[in-house]
């Protein structure tokens, strides 16, 4: 026996705008996977084939099938919340991107305890190469310094390469 859906799609948008939406939000696979979810409910698939069809789970489906209802297109945007609030303020991020550009020899190590000295705050190691990302640094291995190199050191290996 057939249990009929108890909950009818709303018909937001006509099946040709449907489709044409569809069509132009190819590159947004997140849109288009909920767009044709919408489809299919369109056409008369239950919330559960429908799911089936797109690769959801049924709560899933249903939920995106309430965000439809409500919100038409839009509901079906997702909402990213944006994640933890940074645990350093804006004008800490300043002076930490102020620091770090007085040196260029600087390991994740070092600007980990480096925060958590002027800071107080820990962060992972992960963390630190997202920081220094978003900073427009880069991190590689670092380059060994001798403090016995003299300051004209690449003019006199010239010298003595030419002669």
């Amino acid at each position: 026996m057939v249990k009929t859906e108890q909950i009818p799609i709303e018909h937001h948008l006509s099946t040709d705008e449907l489709l044409k939406r569809i069509k132009s939000l190819e590159k947004d696979t997140r849109v288009l996977q909920r767009l044709y979810f919408v489809k299919h409910r369109y056409e008369g698939t239950s919330v559960a084939e429908s799911a089936k069809l797109v690769g959801i789970s049924k709560p899933v489906a249903y939920q995106w099938q309430e965000r439809w209802n409500l919100d038409g297109y839009e509901g079906l945007i997702p909402r990213f919340a944006g994640g933890c609030p940074s645990k350093l303020s804006d004008e800490q991020k300043e002076e930490l991107k102020e620091i770090l550009h007085h040196r260029d020899d600087w390991s994740t190590k070092g600007v980990k305890e480096l925060i958590f000295n002027k800071f107080n705050v820990t962060y992972t190691d992960k963390q630190i190469l997202v920081i220094l990302k978003k900073f427009g640094m880069h991190h590689a291995k670092p380059y060994s310094h001798d403090y016995r190199k003299p300051e004209d050191a690449e003019d006199r290996l010239k010298k003595l390469t030419r002669d």
